[in-house]
């Protein structure tokens, strides 16, 4: 029996489900374990009549637990809480956004509102304040190292690419590295929204973080498939095709 209850917990905390009628069955968030305490997050939005997924991540420390980025799915800000209350026994004490587009930040104001530390650049600040998008409590004035519950991580401004204020964040004793929308799934047949994206620059930005954190043992991408580590390389022959098509 207590084995039948473990499972029935696991399946519950890794991933919600919705179907409405006529509809096949669709996830809203998945949590998938990473290293440790470690976890990728994944909600979805619909894309030309199809969900897309939109990445993130958690480290669960014994001060509490760390959030990066906030469920593109609205939906889905208190879901994703109560499913890490539910599966860790831990709070949410801080969420750090990566740049300024609403996969990222959508959920700032929310988890503010429960009394979380949000956190983004001065820059990427700058930005949501100019669209009228959700904002943090504290702003980042430069690269900066964090140290929660004992767990290390940094976080890295290495130029514009997707955005012009897109960060990563490294943590040096898993070494993983969280590249956010900054680094394109090997999925990626393109860059995805060019809205904001320098692709001029996004190259050396990359050049950058590669010889910052070089060997990653994991690279956590923005949108699809983040297991394979060849992302960067896969980034650059994007980068590399879009230019040419600009020529």
């Amino acid at each position: 029996m207590n084995k039948i209850r473990l499972v029935l917990a696991t399946l519950f905390s890794v991933c919600c489900f919705f179907c409405s009628p006529g509809q096949t069955l669709a996830p809203k968030l998945k949590i998938t374990p990473l290293r440790g305490n470690f976890f990728i997050y994944t909600t979805y939005q619909p894309i030309d009549g199809e969900l897309f997924p939109a990445n993130g991540m958690y480290a669960v420390t014994t001060a509490g637990v760390v959030l990066f980025d906030s469920p593109w799915d609205t939906t889905q800000f208190q879901p994703l809480l109560d499913s890490i209350t539910a599966r860790h026994h831990q709070k949410v004490v801080i969420c750090i956004a990566t740049h300024s587009h609403d996969d990222r930040t959508n959920g700032l104001a929310y988890y503010r509102s429960k009394k979380i530390k949000t956190f983004t650049t001065r820059k990427t600040d700058s930005i949501c304040r100019l669209r009228g998008n959700k904002r943090a409590e504290f702003l980042m004035d430069q690269d900066s190292v964090f140290s929660v519950g004992g767990d290390l991580f940094e976080t890295y401004y290495g130029g514009p690419g997707h955005s012009s204020d897109n960060i990563v964040i490294w943590f040096p004793k898993q070494q993983i590295l969280y590249g956010g929308c900054l680094i394109k799934s090997v999925e990626a047949t393109g860059l995805g929204f060019m809205g904001d994206a320098d692709v001029k620059q996004w190259g050396p930005t990359l050049k950058r973080i590669q010889q910052k954190f070089p060997n990653p043992s994991f690279i956590i991408t923005g949108h699809q498939d983040w297991t394979d580590t060849s992302s960067i390389r896969h980034t650059f022959a994007l980068i590399d095709e879009q230019l040419k098509s600009n020529k």
